[in-house]
């Protein structure tokens, strides 16, 4: 609730100057996830509720805001049309406001999460000479930076986000993911100062996160014969702490991970779509699934220390 009402009340100050073809009904939208998340934070609605509140939201601001994802950047050499264009960005909307919302596992790595992924985006478009989303992006940080402080360094007034925080950032940093590749395209690229012909894959980079750690996460539950929906400790900050890592060293060692997907992907962004797309899906997956190897290793270590426990005994 703080986030929300930090965004709307710094947003308001520059109501007039807002160019609201740059940033299409987003307001109504994050009233709408607001209300979805305060009503799940009071009490528990039921997963489809959500996802229905979800994608309202993400119908307005796509289909009467038309921000769309209408270029694949040569993936396949495909060329979306109207409606499927629609389709995948309210896919692409609603995928990474519930992978914001999965991540929200443990103190601060949402919010650090959310700030390096703003900062992403932002950094690009500042360089390109747009100024409303570094603006906006700066509001929101600055919000993200305040619950930070009470969310992991106060002791006497502590905060945690909930789903409405959650909710809110992923939707956000959606809309700013889709405007980066909107930005990207071939026939906007002459008109840039800093150009790259990977732009999907780059903005894989930057939400590596919770792209990588629902879609690892998705699969390992259906290999177990589990709904992909069911709750469980697979996520990549529960496989952390179960080696031993705090809260805030999970959303450390996470924000770092993103930062290096983030510089290694700027700098092979002209590398290719489905090139850099396989190399970060690939090295992200490995990664991610590190803290689970070395859970497995650290078991088979206590199993042979036991073993050999018993064989001295007898």
């Amino acid at each position: 609730m703080a986030i929300f009402f930090g965004i709307l009340f710094t947003y308001s100050f520059y109501l007039d100057w807002f160019d609201y073809r740059a940033i299409p009904y987003l307001i109504p939208s994050l009233l709408i996830i607001f209300s979805i998340g305060i009503k799940d934070d009071i009490m528990v609605t039921a997963p489809i509720m959500k996802l229905m509140g979800q994608v309202i939201a993400a119908l307005i601001i796509v289909g009467f805001g038309d921000l769309r994802i209408t270029d694949f950047h040569g993936f396949f050499g495909l060329r979306p049309d109207y409606f499927v264009s629609l389709a995948f960005s309210l896919l692409f909307l609603v995928f990474i406001v519930n992978g914001f919302n999965l991540i929200d596992g443990v103190d601060g790595l949402a919010a650090i999460t959310g700030i390096v992924s703003i900062t992403g985006f932002s950094v690009w478009f500042y360089i390109n000479g747009e100024v409303v989303l570094p603006v906006l992006g700066a509001i929101v940080n600055g919000a993200l930076l305040a619950f930070l402080y009470f969310n992991v360094l106060s002791k006497s007034q502590k905060i945690f986000m909930g789903d409405t925080g959650s909710l809110l950032i992923g939707f956000i940093v959606a809309v700013f993911g889709i405007r980066f590749m909107e930005y990207n395209v071939e026939p906007l690229r002459p008109a840039l100062r800093f150009t790259m012909i990977s732009a999907p894959a780059v903005a894989l980079a930057i939400l590596i996160v919770p792209v990588i750690d629902t879609i690892r996460v998705f699969f390992l539950r259906l290999s177990k014969g589990q709904s992909p929906f069911a709750a469980d400790k697979t996520h990549i900050h529960h496989r952390l702490l179960t080696l031993g890592f705090s809260h805030i060293q999970v959303a450390l060692l996470l924000g770092s991970v993103n930062v290096i997907f983030i510089l290694l992907s700027y700098w092979l962004r002209d590398l290719g779509t489905i090139k850099l797309l396989s190399i970060n899906m690939i090295l992200g997956l490995v990664v991610f699934h590190l803290p689970s190897l070395a859970i497995r290793y650290r078991l088979r270590k206590m199993r042979s220390r036991k073993l050999n426990e018993r064989s001295l005994h007898k």
